[in-house]
């Protein structure tokens, strides 16, 4: 066991641990830390506790101290400088013609380097850019392309439900999304709304996928066969979250009865493949094997009768021979082409 204190660096990122060095640190406290780009300012979101030493990842950094009046003064500078920095930056990307997006910047605390975030279609040539800005703020430069995913996470926005987005609100890391997801949720597949602000599937997505998961289990797929408390029908329609099915009965009329879907067992799952459904008498017994269906035999081919004279006999072959003489006889390698 190890005793950390827990600090983020941005008001929805990811905690990191350091060493608090034998000092009672609360949450909520501002402190100065150690990190590999140097002297940062974080917020203490975890206090003093013990950690496994399975969780921490060594070296363990160290607390440099708590947060004083003057350690604020210096934020606020470095803010108003990173605002100095974007501004020029945004022009000299102009004045090269570069195509990328300057999304935010950063300075560290110490101003020891100052970090420039865009997004490009593809990899950008910025050598000459960081030319000019080494020469303009004297000190460390360093640009990072991201992704469309931290962009948004960086700007923030409103999603289509009308709340702050995921990302910028709570979300620590990005999780995979797939288009299966919105399939099995029954969907649309429309782009337009399955999409997020940044263009990629909605992190939401993800929010249900186990519980979909588990009801995808229970409930029938359209077209099925199943049995019913009121006989055999099609199921026609599904309602996952309620556990319910519509089907259509064998014996009914055109109307579709609605049951829960645990009172419905499947005799075929999913529509028939170019065969029809078998009817009662045909349906096997649970657990019985079906048959094994033999593939239809070729009739064999007519062979023509021979001639009934005996001349005209002599005569087809004489003609046989006399073609034979003409074209040389070919053979066929095996596996090979034709000579």
């Amino acid at each position: 066991m190890a005793t950390v204190i827990g600090v983020r660096f941005k008001k929805i990122g990811k905690i990191y641990y350091f060493d608090p060095r034998d000092t009672l640190v609360k949450p909520g406290q501002h402190v100065i830390v150690e990190t590999a780009r140097g002297t940062e300012f974080g917020e203490c979101v975890q206090g003093t506790h013990e950690v496994s030493d399975d969780e921490i990842v060594q070296p363990l950094k160290r607390l440099v101290r708590i947060a004083t009046r003057s350690d604020h003064e210096i934020v606020e500078s470095n803010e108003l400088h990173a605002r100095e920095a974007y501004r020029i930056c945004r022009d000299k990307i102009a004045e090269h013609g570069l195509e990328m997006n300057l999304v935010t910047v950063e300075c560290t605390f110490d101003l020891n380097k100052i970090l420039f975030y865009f997004t490009a279609d593809g990899r950008v040539d910025f050598r000459e850019l960081v030319k000019d800005l080494a020469s303009i703020f004297r000190t460390r430069i360093e640009l990072r392309q991201i992704g469309v995913r931290d962009e948004a996470k960086m700007l923030g926005g409103l999603g289509i439900c009308g709340r702050e987005l995921c990302c910028t609100s709570y979300l620590d890391e990005f999780q995979p999304v797939s288009i299966n997801m919105a399939k099995e949720q029954n969907l649309s597949l429309n782009p337009s709304k399955i999409s997020g602000t940044c263009g990629r599937l909605m992190c939401c997505l993800k929010y249900e996928h186990e519980v979909y998961s588990e009801l995808q289990k229970q409930t029938p797929k359209l077209d099925s066969l199943v049995e019913t408390p009121e006989g055999r029908g099609t199921v026609v329609s599904t309602q996952m979250l309620r556990g319910t099915c519509r089907v259509l009965l064998e014996d009914g009329d055109d109307t579709p009865q609605q049951f829960a879907c645990t009172d419905c067992a499947v005799l075929r799952s999913g529509k028939a493949k170019g065969r029809p459904a078998p009817g009662p008498q045909q349906a096997a017994a649970p657990g019985a094997p079906e048959p094994v269906r033999q593939p239809p035999r070729r009739a064999p081919r007519e062979r023509p009768d021979p001639p009934a004279d005996s001349e005209a006999a002599a005569d087809m072959l004489a003609e046989d021979a006399l073609l034979g003489a003409e074209k040389p006889h070919r053979r066929r390698r095996r596996g090979g082409r034709r000579h």
